[in-house]
Parts: structure tokens; C-alpha cells; sequence
């Protein structure tokens, strides 16, 4: 199978290694990856400030750095769920309308392509140590993902997966949120690692390293116990071991 993997921008400037892996785990699970070094952003920044023309400039490259044909998987379900639903507001009833739904359905967040679309939950990942997962805003709601992480992270041998209070509430992030809103941002990062501590997890994972550097850096800065890790980063752990 030929699969089409995008990198957002967030991921590729900050955490390249998580790119990395998700293209290691794809290889792994039998796909055949195609990386377009051209691609950039899915114009999401843009489009939740509200320069919606601005987006649209950046979203129509995205249309075309992409095929139609094959599946596209990104590890982030932030961006996915850009594409999957804010690209109606941007190009509805316009000329590349049929272009842009047939992309749109052709897209997935990580987990939901592992495990809806190839049927495939293990890949012989070990991580000693337990660990929460920290639903993201768009993973849960826009992209519908819930179930898929946690059967993967529950085949990760050596990793204890418990549940944390509130795992469905914001980490604080929310993009431009946390700049205008830094107090009310912090206080809500504070809430979620603290809720993740109460269970005497190491680890917080999550499908968005946007939320994911929203809440290491609330434990950088209070030298916590506790670190967090992407879903392809864990699940790209420990293969020399098996």
C-alpha cells in the first residue's frame, strides 16, 4: 500500500523524530511511504486567527503537494482534523471542491490509519513504566479518535496505561489560546499534569505534540517527575528488544 505521510509543520520544526518514527512504523506495518519534501503547513495558524484568505492560500498548496489517489497519514490529529473539516469552510463550492473532499477522505491521524484502515495493533514497541494518555481537543473531536491509541499503547509491553482525572479536558494549548490567554493556559497545563501525577504515571502520551510541548514545558519549568512522549515515539521504542 502507498501511503503519503505529512509532516506539519509544528512537528517537523520541533519534534523531527516523531516524523521519523511515524515513518518507521508505517514502513514497518507494510506500507510503501512517500515523503514530499515540498509540503509545508496545512494552514490551520492562519486559519484559527482568522485570516481565512491567507489560509486558503496556504491550504490550496497543501491540495497540491498531495494526490488524490492514496492514503495520507499525519501523526498529528490536530492538523488532520484541519483538513478533514475547517477545508470546508475554505473550499466549499469552489473549483478544487472534488479535489479537496477526495483528499479529505483520504486522510488520517496515525492511530485511527493503524488501526481502522490497516487492522494492525502491534509492533513489538516495549516501554517499562505507566503512563496516561491525554486526549487532545481535535483528536477527540474532530478526528473522533479514543479507542485506537489506547489499543495500541496497551500492546506496548512493559507499559502500564491507567487513566487519569479529566483526560478529556484542554491541556491549555489551543494554539494562539495560550498566547492571549497565558494565565488561564497555565493554570489548565498545571491541572492536567497534576492529574496525571495523582496516579503515579511517568509518562503523559498523546496523538499532538502541540499539546504535548504545552504540558512539558508547565513540568520543565516545575522540575516534575513525569515526561511526556508522542504515540509514534512510544510505539517506535524498544524494537531492538523483541
Amino acid at each position: 500500500m502507498n501511503v503519503e505521510l505529512f509532516v506539519p509543520c509544528f512537528v517537523d520544526q520541533l519534534y523531527p523524530e516523531t516524523a521519523k518514527n511515524t515513518y518507521k512504523i508505517l514502513q514497518k506495518a507494510g506500507c510503501k511511504v512517500i515523503y514530499n519534501p515540498e509540503q509545508t503547513c496545512c494552514g490551520q495558524p492562519a486559519y484559527n486567527a482568522g485570516f481565512w484568505d491567507e489560509a486558503k492560500t496556504v491550504g490550496s498548496k497543501f491540495l497540491n503537494d498531495f494526490s488524490e489517489q492514496n492514503y495520507i497519514v499525519s501523526p498529528s490529529a490536530s492538523c488532520t482534523g484541519m483538513v478533514k473539516n475547517s477545508y470546508n469552510d475554505l473550499f466549499f463550492n469552489t473549483a478544487i471542491h472534488n479535489k479537496c473532499r477526495n483528499i479529505q477522505n483520504h486522510i488520517h491521524e496515525l492511530s485511527d490509519f493503524l488501526i481502522n484502515v490497516l487492522k494492525k495493533d502491534y509492533f513489538g514497541a516495549e516501554l517499562l513504566g505507566r503512563a496516561v494518555f491525554h486526549d487532545s481537543c481535535s483528536g477527540l473531536r474532530e478526528c473522533k479518535i479514543k479507542e485506537e491509541p489506547r489499543r495500541l499503547l496497551n500492546k506496548v509491553l512493559g507499559l502500564e496505561l491507567v487513566e487519569m482525572k479529566d483526560n478529556e479536558v484542554c491541556c491549555g494549548f489551543g494554539g494562539t489560546f495560550s498566547v492571549k490567554f497565558d494565565a488561564i493556559s497555565t493554570a489548565m497545563a498545571e491541572q492536567k499534569v497534576q492529574n496525571a501525577l495523582a496516579t503515579g504515571a511517568e509518562f503523559i502520551i498523546s496523538t499532538d505534540a502541540s499539546c504535548l510541548l504545552q504540558i512539558q514545558a508547565y513540568i520543565d519549568k516545575n522540575n516534575l517527575p513525569i515526561k511526556t512522549m508522542h504515540l509514534a515515539d512510544v510505539l517506535a521504542t524498544g524494537w531492538g528488544n523483541v
